[in-house]
C-alpha cells in the first residue's frame, strides 16, 4: 500500500514537472533513487522524534515530506514560500487522499509565529546551511523535538559554525550519519531542541538568511 503511495506521488512530480518546473530530475529511475529513497534515508530520526506533528520546510515537490509522511503516519505540514509549488503539492496531497498531510503557503518566520512549538520535528532537504536550518526550526519545534536535516556536503566550516550557535538557537546537536545512494551521498543531521533560544525568534522575514548569525 505504502510503496503504491510512493510511487504515484512520483508520477504525479514527474508529471507537473512537465508544465511547472518543480524538480530538476525527469526520470523514474532517478526520482525512485534521489526523491523517494533519499527521502526515506531520514525516517529513523523522524520516528525517533517524540510523538506528534511533522514540518517539512522548503517543501518543494513533496520531498521528503511526503515519503515520510506515508511511511511515518504523522500528521504533517509540507511548508512552501511558492504559491505555484504548493498549489501542485495541495493538489498531490488531495490525489494521494493523504488525511494526515496539510500544505502551508508562506515564509517558515510566519509559520514559525503562527504556530510557535507546534511541532516534534522539522526536515529540511537542500534548503540552506545547518545555523540557518536551525535558527528556523528553533521556534517552531517544542522542547526535545528534533530538526532533521538532510544534507550533501558539509563543510566542517558549515557544521563548526551550526556547532558553536547550539546553545543561543537552544538546539543541541544530536545525531549525524552518511548513507550512499548510488553516486551520490546523503547526510542526515540532527538536533534537538533543548530549551529557549538566547535571541528573539523568528527574526524577521529573511534574516535569517540575509543576516546570518
Amino acid at each position: 500500500m505504502h510503496d503504491d503511495l510512493l510511487k504515484r506521488h512520483l508520477e504525479l512530480v514527474i508529471e507537473a514537472n512537465k508544465t511547472t518546473n518543480i524538480t530538476r530530475i525527469s526520470t523514474w529511475e532517478e526520482g525512485m533513487l534521489l526523491h523517494v529513497e533519499d527521502s526515506l534515508v531520514g525516517l529513523p530520526e523522524v520516528m525517533d522524534a517524540p510523538a506528534g506533528r511533522m514540518a517539512d520546510i522548503g517543501s518543494g515537490a513533496g520531498y521528503p515530506g511526503i515519503p515520510l509522511a506515508i511511511e511515518s503516519g504523522r500528521q504533517t505540514l509540507l511548508a512552501d514560500s511558492v504559491g505555484k509549488k504548493t498549489a501542485i503539492l495541495s493538489s498531490m496531497v488531495e490525489t494521494l487522499g493523504l488525511e494526515n498531510v496539510e500544505v502551508y503557503t508562506g515564509r517558515i518566520e510566519d509559520l514559525a509565529r503562527e504556530k510557535p512549538a507546534a511541532f516534534t520535528v522539522v526536515t529540511a532537504r537542500a534548503l540552506a546551511q545547518l545555523s540557518i536550518l536551525m535558527e528556523l526550526a528553533s521556534p517552531m519545534l517544542q522542547e526535545g523535538g528534533r530538526l532533521v536535516c538532510y544534507k550533501a556536503n558539509v563543510s566542517d566550516e558549515e557544521l563548526q559554525h551550526a556547532l558553536s550557535l547550539q546553545e543561543q538557537l537552544g538546539m543541541k546537536h544530536v545525531s549525524d550519519r552518511t548513507v550512499t545512494l548510488g553516486d551520490n551521498c546523503r547526510r542526515i543531521i540532527c538536533f534537538e531542541k533543548t530549551g529557549r533560544p538566547k535571541i528573539k525568534l523568528p527574526r524577521k522575514v529573511g534574516m535569517a538568511q540575509k543576516r546570518p548569525l
